[in-house]
C-alpha cells in the first residue's frame, strides 16, 4: 500500500468515527472513550502504516507531537474552567492533532482554532436570535471535528485559504 493511500485510509476512518461521534454528541453531550480511542488507534496504526510505506517517520514524529500538545493544551483549558471543555473535548483533541499534525504545525493550529471559531459563532448565533442562554450547554466535539475537515479539505484541495494563511503549501 503506497503512503499516499494509507493517509487516505486514515482521514476516511478519521470522517466515519467523526460521524458517529458528531450524532453522539449532539445528542448526549459525551464523547465516549471507546470510540475516541478506536478512533485515535486507527488513526495511529493508519499513519505508522503511511511512514512506512514512504511518508517518511518525521511526519508520524510531528503528527504524535502535535496529537499530544493539542490534548494537553485541551487538558489545561478543561482545567481552567471546570464546567466547559469535558474530557472527551480533550481526548478528541488528542486524535485531531494526531491527524492534522500530519500535515504539519500550521495545519493543527489552524484546525485547533477553527474549531473555536466555528463553536463560537454558532454559539453567537443562538444567543443573538434567543435560542440560548449564556448558561446553555453547547456540544463542542462536532465543531471541532468540523473545524478539522475544513482544514483537511482545504490541505486537500493545495492549501490555499485560511490554511495558506499559516504556512501550509501542499
Amino acid at each position: 500500500m503506497p503512503h499516499g493511500a494509507a493517509v487516505a485510509a486514515a482521514g476516511g476512518w478519521l470522517a466515519l468515527v467523526a460521524a458517529f461521534l458528531t450524532v453522539v454528541d449532539l445528542r448526549t453531550h459525551r464523547l465516549p472513550n471507546r470510540f475516541v480511542g478506536a478512533g485515535t488507534l486507527g488513526a495511529l496504526l493508519l499513519l505508522v502504516l503511511a511512514a512506512a510505506t514512504g511518508g517518511g517517520w518525521a511526519p508520524l514524529g510531528r503528527a504524535v507531537a502535535a496529537g499530544a500538545v493539542c490534548l494537553v493544551g485541551y487538558l489545561v483549558l478543561a482545567l481552567l474552567r471546570a464546567g466547559g471543555l469535558g474530557l472527551g473535548d480533550v481526548k478528541l483533541a488528542g486524535l485531531l492533532g494526531l491527524w492534522l499534525g500530519w500535515f504539519g504545525w500550521a495545519a493543527a493550529l489552524t484546525g485547533v482554532l477553527a474549531g473555536f471559531v466555528l463553536g463560537g459563532v454558532y454559539a453567537v448565533g443562538l444567543l443573538v436570535t434567543r435560542r440560548a442562554t449564556r448558561t446553555t450547554a453547547i456540544a463542542f466535539g462536532p465543531w471541532m471535528l468540523l473545524g478539522a475537515a475544513v482544514v483537511t479539505a482545504l490541505i486537500a484541495g493545495g492549501g490555499t485559504g485560511a490554511v495558506s494563511l499559516v504556512g501550509v503549501s501542499r
